[in-house]
């Protein structure tokens, strides 16, 4: 049961499989939308621009069709006459086309928004797959679609009926009624009729969008294992973070190592902690860590400091301190400068004293809190890896 929830396709798309879609094409569509954004375009272009513009159309006709004795001696004229017509008809058809490829632009990009890209373009394999089609051809998505193509003509058809029995004896009478008059109210007939069309496909519209959008991100719901594997992908494995962290630990170990030769002084209590100091008066504004560390990498630091002749003072609560407080390759903390400054005042006298007169260790002062024994005081979120 377990195994079969993991492959089950029940959990909401990540936005990283939404943008892998995008970028293959894959958009929330609704043909419903962008018929009834055409329709509504068509429909203003009859309430708004037709009547002008059949005015127009019968001016430009009477003159195209206007022959006289000039006319007929000279064809070029006439040759003219008919380009002139030519281009005003194309103006107009381009001018209703534009209106309407807009439409159906302004429709894809009310649903979807914009996106280019040229996957959608290449070849899908998988389509001539007969037996493959045959499945798609009676999937449960198909016959909704059907069944909402069936829907929308019952509703356009009953519509239409509706408006036809109610302008019937309208489209009778018009029958008697000059030919000049008949065409301009046929036309506002029509009208009424095609807007009755438009709020029909535009309430279906306003229906089909939201539930486009929801089957949309239905079929890119993931599963468990499309989860766990797409955050592998985005956030790394965690066999392999745990290498890189292991890595940068090594690295770390083996950075300090090499520092401790060139320290200073190291600073430890007998076996838990260990902190090595260098300070450079020319650079440096207070000393600085260069290398720390707890249980078996103190006693390496001990042990390498011994070996290149690093004195190593035993100064327990100030090894504490400085291993909870100093980061590494950082200044010590401003509250231990006065604890540091006077280990390195023993240190210099050391350095300045006979063989056999050095002076007593210094038992330098913690200020309250720092020592980790006497409050509760937490490592820096580098001390993992010197542990």
């Amino acid at each position: 049961m377990a195994e079969k929830d993991a492959h089950d396709h029940n959990l909401p798309a990540s936005q990283r499989k939404i943008r892998k879609a995008r970028e293959e094409g894959q958009l929330p569509r609704s043909r419903d939308l962008a018929h009834a954004m055409v329709l509504v375009a068509l429909a203003g272009l009859a309430w708004a621009w037709l009547p002008g513009a059949a005015q127009q159309w019968r001016q430009w006709m009477a003159e195209g069709l206007h022959f006289n004795a000039q006319t007929l001696s000279h064809p070029a004229v006439m040759q003219q006459t008919l380009a002139e017509t030519g281009v005003h008809l194309a103006q107009t058809i381009g001018f209703i086309g534009t209106v309407i490829g807009g439409a159906a632009v302004a429709s894809q990009l009310a649903l979807g928004g914009w996106n280019f890209t040229l996957k959608a373009l290449g070849p899908r394999w998988n389509l001539l797959d007969p037996i493959s089609g045959i499945g798609r051809l009676f999937s449960g998505q198909n016959a909704g679609t059907a069944l909402k193509a069936v829907l929308l003509a019952l509703l356009l058809g009953a519509v239409a009926v509706g408006v036809l029995n109610q302008r019937l004896e309208r489209y009778i009478e018009l029958m008697a009624v000059p030919l000049e008059q008949a065409i301009g109210q046929v036309g506002q007939v029509l009208l009424g009729g095609l807007m009755a069309l438009v709020v029909a496909l535009v309430a279906y519209a306003a229906l089909d969008v939201p539930l486009q959008r929801q089957l949309y991100l239905r079929r890119l719901r993931m599963s468990r294992v499309e989860v766990k594997q797409e955050h592998k992908e985005t956030e790394g494995s965690p066999e392999v973070k745990q290498r890189q962290r292991a890595r940068m630990r090594e690295l770390t170990r083996q950075r300090m190592m090499a520092a401790v030769p060139k320290a200073d002084l190291v600073v430890m209590n007998p076996t838990h902690y260990a902190v090595a100091l260098k300070y450079d008066e020319t650079k440096d504004a207070a000393p600085r860590v260069v290398a720390k560390g707890a249980d078996l990498l103190a006693l390496r630091i001990r042990d390498v400091a011994k070996d290149h002749k690093v004195p190593v003072l035993q100064a327990p609560a100030l090894a504490r301190a400085l291993f909870a407080h100093a980061k590494l390759d950082r200044e010590v903390p401003m509250s231990l400068f006065s604890a540091v400054a006077q280990v390195l005042a023993w240190l210099y006298q050391v350095r300045n004293a006979q063989p056999g007169r050095e002076p007593p260790a210094p038992n330098p002062t913690v200020p309250q809190g720092l020592d980790p024994h006497e409050a509760d005081a937490q490592p820096h979120e580098d001390d993992e890896a010197l542990t």
